[in-house]
Order: C-alpha cells, then sequence, then structure tokens
C-alpha cells in the first residue's frame, strides 16, 4: 500500500476514535474495517497478524464494555429498563437538540424511569448518577480498545 493509502486508513482510524467518543459513528467498526483494508492490501504475515492483534483488542473491550458497566450497575441497583428508556429519550433527543441532545435525553429519561420505579428523587438521582458512571466507564473501555487497535496498527505501518 502507497503512503497515502495509509494516510486515508489513519484519518478514517480518527474518525473512528471520534466515532467512540461520540456515538454518532460507528467507532469500533470503522477502526476494524480500515485496519482489515490496510491488511488485505498489505499482504503478508506482518499485516495479518496486525489485524490479529487489532481484532482482539477490539473484541475485548467490546466484551468487557458491557460486562463490567452493566455488573456495576446492577450492583448499584439500575434498571435495565431505565437504561432502555434512557436510550430511547436519548435517540429522541438526539434529534431534537442535535448531538448534546442525546446526552441530556438520556440522563431525564433514566432519571424519569428512576423516579418512576423509587418514587423520590433522593433515591432516583444517586440511581441516574450510577448509570452515568456506569455509561462513562463502557466508552472509556472501548476507547481504551479503539487507542491500542490504533497503536497496533501505527506500529505495524511503520514497520511492514
Amino acid at each position: 500500500m502507497n503512503v497515502w493509502g495509509e494516510v486515508i486508513v489513519g484519518l478514517v482510524i480518527l474518525v473512528g476514535i471520534v466515532g467512540v467518543i461520540v456515538p454518532i459513528l460507528p467507532g469500533v467498526i470503522l477502526i476494524f474495517g480500515a485496519i482489515a483494508v490496510w491488511a488485505f492490501m498489505t499482504g503478508g504475515a506482518g499485516a495479518w497478524t496486525v489485524l490479529a492483534i487489532a481484532t482482539g483488542a477490539l473484541a475485548v473491550s467490546g466484551v468487557v464494555k458491557y460486562t463490567w458497566p452493566g455488573r456495576r450497575m446492577r450492583e448499584a441497583g439500575v434498571s435495565n429498563r431505565s437504561l432502555l428508556v434512557g436510550a430511547v429519550l436519548g435517540i429522541a433527543g438526539f434529534f431534537v437538540i442535535p448531538i448534546v441532545g442525546l446526552f441530556i435525553g438520556f440522563v431525564l429519561g433514566v432519571y424519569l424511569a428512576e423516579l418512576y420505579r423509587l418514587k423520590t428523587h433522593e433515591l432516583a438521582w444517586p440511581a441516574t448518577v450510577h448509570a452515568l458512571k456506569g455509561v462513562g466507564l463502557s466508552m472509556l473501555v472501548e476507547l481504551f480498545g479503539a487507542l491500542i487497535a490504533s497503536g497496533v496498527w501505527l506500529t505495524g505501518a511503520l514497520l511492514v
């Protein structure tokens, strides 16, 4: 692959990292796809090894992303229904107030669902805060996996 091809792959990976932070774009899919195209176009054992390691990092972070924060939220007493209501209002909020509406809608949805379930603000707000911490932890885990995969690709691109 020539230099311009690698620059394009690097830019797609960068867009993927932004997609992990701002959940509008499918960040992990973009990163995986860019590295897979690079490995296919570059060829050789080194490129395929880079793809395998990057895929492993993305897969492990994907599993941890859904198990670790979810368990912490269950331990804090946040219901799955509240997270679902938060996700639905977050999506609706995204269309009402572009980008920031996603976060506002999620917080409002979780809070309202927890308020309905727990009946008081004093109980609902701490549960909402735990949900936000869980979502933040989930994003950090996914970002960590994306950065490791990106670093593996960059190392491979410089060495292969």
